[in-house]
């Protein structure tokens, strides 16, 4: 039996990560147990087996949290109504907490002393990573080769990885950054950095390009029960089969490229490019079925909330007690989001063509245009007349004011 000190290694199979297991045998008398973790990487997986030993890991984990995935991340964050600043339906940052943990647990299990991660100086998922580290193993030691080590390009990356054998998914003349889970895939890098500059329609994997999708829209109805997306068309699905199906139908008809210029955490401004398929069906159709179902007061405060909860989410503060709240304050807002909403999608388009629940707060007798004998309109006007009674003691005031304004200018032409 080995007698080294064992390092956890978050492990993709792409470039950085790649290019980490030789550069830690290298550096470190370190025994390197690489870990892959599932999130919906599809076909990327299974290239990752063979090359994490043949690139020097003595071990490869391949961990399945789809299921996970889905229902306790993705789920919560989608009730929540998370958006970060507006676009970004967060398919990066509620990944990284769930693969954090699952490094914890197997280095647990293995008794590593170490945690590595492939994460750049400059991005988010640094953060993400080893705040997750921090709050679920605070002693463990975490090793962020690109804060350390000479390579200072992925350019750099490259010729590290041809130098040494070892078979990459980038060139130096297509080094785009991905990251591809069940929910999204991510485009960074290269002309992208770029924010003037339009992509080729080869750069979308998960989606056809809009103009390209089909001449007929495709009508879909999804139902909720608690906030929660439980069938497709009447169907009932499992949480993974659900999603898959709707990044189907979305990315067939165009649905859900993001292109946007964000705030990182670390300071500086990043361009992506993200196709999001089911989630922008998903994240559209509940926030048409809280229209329905939920007060003006709440649904007001939970915009706030939002807000925060997508911040928080960014930010890598997934297992914190502020976010422990807010689920629960989310968790009280959906007893009543169930029910249906109706969808067209249609050339990169997703508009909501009807929403029915039993819990509508949407009430025909009272808001007809027609003829009613349950609203008396002539009790708007006391309610006008309290609501806008400060307007009107502030008109008073500044009238009042004028006329003593002019009263001494009166004064003063008189002498």
């Amino acid at each position: 039996m080995s007698s080294k000190k064992k390092v956890v290694l978050a492990y993709s199979g792409g470039l950085d990560t790649s290019i980490i297991i030789p550069w830690l045998k290298e550096n470190y008398d370190y025994e390197v147990i690489a870990v892959c973790v599932d999130v919906g990487q599809g076909s990327e997986i299974e290239a990752v087996r063979e090359k994490a030993i043949k690139s020097g890991a003595s071990k490869l984990y391949v961990e399945d949290v789809k299921e996970e995935f889905v229902e306790d991340y993705i789920f919560p964050t989608l009730k929540s109504g998370a958006m970060y600043e507006g676009k970004y339906l967060l398919g990066t940052s509620f990944a990284r907490p769930l693969i954090a943990k699952k490094l914890v647990e197997i280095a647990h299990k293995e008794g590593a002393d170490a945690i590595a991660h492939g994460a750049t100086g400059k991005g988010n998922d640094q953060v993400r990573f080893e705040l997750a580290i921090k709050a679920l193993s605070p002693h463990m030691k975490v090793i962020a080769p690109w804060r350390i080590w000479n390579i200072k390009s992925r350019e750099e990356s490259v010729d590290y990885a041809n130098a040494r054998g070892i078979p990459i998914p980038v060139t130096k003349d297509h080094p785009y950054s991905m990251d591809r889970n069940i929910w999204h895939l991510s485009h960074e890098g290269s002309d992208l950095e770029d924010p003037w500059f339009t992509p080729d329609d080869s750069i979308y994997l998960m989606t056809v390009p809009p103009e390209k999708a089909p001449d007929k829209p495709t009508y879909v109805e999804i139902y909720f029960e608690k906030g929660v997306p439980k069938k497709i068309n009447g169907v009932e699905y499992k949480p993974v089969a659900l999603v898959e199906k709707l990044n189907t139908l979305g990315g067939e008809n165009g649905v859900g490229i993001i292109d946007m210029v964000e705030n990182r955490l670390v300071g500086m401004k990043s361009r992506g490019i993200y196709e999001c398929p089911a989630g922008t069906i998903l994240y559209t159709a509940h926030k048409e079925l809280e229209r329905l179902t939920l007060d003006r007061q709440t649904m007001f405060f939970k915009d706030m909330v939002a807000n925060k909860y997508a911040q928080m989410v960014y930010d890598g503060l997934w297992y914190t007690p502020l976010k422990k709240a807010l689920d629960a304050f989310v968790d009280s807002t959906q007893e009543t989001v169930t029910g249906t909403v109706k969808l067209k999608l249609f050339k990169g388009n997703c508009s909501v063509h009807g929403t029915k629940s039993p819990y509508s707060l949407y009430n025909h007798e009272y808001a007809t245009f027609g003829e009613d004998e349950v609203y008396n309109q002539q009790d708007a006007e006391g309610f006008i007349n309290l609501f806008g009674l400060p307007l009107k003691v502030r008109a008073l005031m500044e009238e009042k004011l004028e006329e003593e304004k002019n009263v001494m200018k009166r004064k003063i032409k008189a002498v």
